[in-house]
């Protein structure tokens, strides 16, 4: 018997089957702009949350140091076609000063916040890599605690507070995983990623440039794979191309297209037809993707604290990210 029986789920919460025909992907095209946008966003909900399960997917079948590896040839071949599509539109590169910040949040964003998070799930499970990854505003609060002259809101405190309580949940239920030298690896990877994207936001706002952010994202995103690819071969830790396995080829291939095209191209559609606040929910909603895939796939461990934890968790960031909204 299935898992899930949809049809009873829906009729029990009263919502009609024939009324979901809107959404039909079908017939999408017929339909209004708002229903487009709120598929796209549920294209990017459920696309995004699957990066975990095919970074996840990827890395088993590589060294573990060859995870940079991997994560920078999926950057290379998604920052290529990137530069090219805006080459070819006529978009001039930077010039002079304009690189400094493209590069930084290369550094950051990319090569340590993307390749150390790849490199995490080689030793937790995607869906604790999700839940880590989705804290980093937490540390924007932390940081904002010694830097902020002003007054931090009394929300982002609570949120703070709930976020790190809910990671104590979960935790809870990996306390002998913390004797394995490589999960507590792993951990420390993950929460290292989560903190370099906190200072990349922060330093994105601080020394924003008037340049096409598209773009720039291609360029970082061809600088961090040139980079990673690089930096593997010189420490011998790169696996010859041809000797890569199909599984990570493939993986790599779900990642550029649905990850980095099809999931970029929805979220800018959803971002350009929906407020803001409700094109953001995909980041509350991606965690629950890789934690349900990755229990079906993986058959990673699914326990109440888990999903206490990631409630609360996700509920804090939540509450952090509405108070600086608010502010």
């Amino acid at each position: 018997m299935a898992r899930f029986d949809i049809y009873n789920t829906l009729s029990r919460s009263g919502v009609a089957i024939k009324n979901l025909s809107v959404y039909n992907p079908l017939s999408i095209r017929k339909k209004g702009t708002r229903v487009k946008a709120i598929f796209a966003l549920g294209m990017v909900c459920f696309l995004w949350g699957t990066t975990w399960i095919g970074s996840r997917e990827g890395v088993r079948h590589m060294p573990a140091a060859s995870s940079l590896q991997m994560a920078g040839i999926r950057q290379f071949i998604g920052g290529f076609f990137y530069v090219i599509f805006f080459l070819v539109r006529g978009t001039t590169l930077p010039k002079g000063k304009e690189w400094i910040p493209i590069v930084v949040l290369s550094f950051l964003n990319f090569m340590i916040s993307n390749g150390l998070a790849t490199w995490g799930v080689k030793y937790i499970t995607a869906g604790l890599a999700s839940i880590i990854g989705s804290i980093f505003p937490l540390w924007l609060v932390i940081i904002g605690l010694f830097t902020t002259s002003g007054r931090i809101p009394l929300k982002a405190i609570l949120g703070l507070l709930l976020g790190f309580a809910g990671v104590c949940i979960i935790f809870y239920d990996h306390l002998n995983d913390f004797l394995n030298p490589e999960f507590r690896l792993g951990i420390l990877f993950s929460l290292i990623a989560t903190w370099t994207w906190a200072i990349g936001t922060i330093y994105t706002k601080k020394h924003a440039v008037n340049y096409n952010p598209y773009f720039s994202l291609g360029l970082q995103m061809l600088i961090s794979g040139f980079v990673l690819m690089t930096f593997t071969e010189v420490t011998g830790n790169a696996v010859p191309l041809l000797k890569i396995p199909w599984q990570t080829w493939l993986a790599i291939s779900y990642l550029v297209i649905f990850g980095s095209f099809i999931g970029f191209i929805a979220y800018l559609y959803a971002l350009q037809n929906l407020p803001t606040a409700q094109a953001s929910i995909y980041a509350y909603i991606n965690p629950v993707v890789a934690v349900l895939l990755g229990w079906m796939i993986f058959d990673e461990r699914l326990t109440i604290f888990i999903g206490i934890g990631g409630a609360v968790t996700l509920y804090g960031v939540y509450l952090v990210n509405q108070a600086y909204k608010q502010q």
